[in-house]
């Protein structure tokens, strides 16, 4: 039974609940950092480090059988690089559409600073506005535009959003690779493609790219205490910037191309932020 189908379920308590069960089945008492893979992104795990332990993310409490293609449906434990610290990389996002409601949405993240972590780096494969962003390129997120009519929070519950996407943890990105592009992020809820008149859109209210991910995510993580970096790859050139017609499978095969680049990338700004 899906714990969030109980409206008076604590979603907090179904965190720790979850991240007593990764503790458990993975040895590591602490996570020091979380990576949520979303879409093209599936193939960067190995990257990070050795890899400790891996779950089939519907074994823990609150996560479920991914619902889309090119995503793993694992919580796995990594030894990043020669830090001794670890990484937990949740290839298990519940996407907003899916109608589990907003508390599934953010669940990963919660459970990630119930593991311990500080900060969260939350990747995304999305439609890109900027028509000189070729497929694959790799953007951080400065900021976002959440269309999605819903947020994570309850009641009088009021979360500072001035630097949510942390300029420090973009400025040590940065270190890593200086050519990194920065743009804004619009998350509508989906599942269809945004139409070509919702792009333009979203370029006049000062959006650059768009997906229908990480916003929820982001305003969870930053209640429940964690420092957010986002990064998203450019997989297509949003609709209207393009007269090619949108699929999920360029989706993946854009995140497979560019696999290597986005991993090894991945990898060093990982071990910038946790040195």
């Amino acid at each position: 039974m899906d714990p969030f189908a109980d409206p008076v379920a604590d979603p907090f308590e179904i965190a720790r609940d979850a991240a007593a069960e990764i503790a458990r089945r993975t040895g590591v008492e602490q996570h020091e950092i979380a990576l949520v893979l979303g879409s093209g992104w599936g193939g960067t795990t190995a990257a990070l480090g050795e890899i400790v332990a891996e779950i089939p993310a519907h074994e823990v409490p609150g996560f479920s059988k991914p619902a889309v293609h090119g995503h793993g449906g694992t919580l796995t434990s990594v030894r990043v690089g020669e830090t001794g610290a670890h990484a937990l990389v949740i290839a298990a996002r519940t996407h907003f559409y899916e109608d589990r409601g907003v508390r599934a949405v953010a669940h990963g993240v919660r459970t990630a600073a119930e593991c311990g972590a500080r900060t969260v780096i939350l990747t995304n494969g999305c439609g890109g506005l900027d028509p000189t962003w070729s497929t694959g390129t790799v953007v951080l997120i400065s900021d976002h535009i959440n269309l999605t009519g819903a947020s994570p929070l309850e009641g009088a519950t009021f979360v500072d959003l001035t630097d949510l996407y942390s300029s420090r943890l973009r400025e040590l990105a940065h270190e890593v690779d200086p050519s990194l592009p920065e743009g804004v992020y619009v998350q509508f809820r989906g599942p269809h493609y945004e139409t070509p008149a919702e792009v333009a859109m979203a370029g006049i209210m000062g959006g650059h790219l768009v997906g229908m991910s990480t916003s929820l995510e982001a305003i969870a993580a930053r209640h429940a205490g964690l420092e957010v970096l986002g990064i998203s790859l450019v997989t297509n050139p949003a609709a209207g910037i393009s007269p090619a017609a949108l699929s999920h499978e360029e989706v993946i095969a854009a995140g497979q191309a560019a696999r290597d680049r986005i991993g090894t990338l991945l990898a060093g700004i990982t071990e910038r932020i946790i040195a």
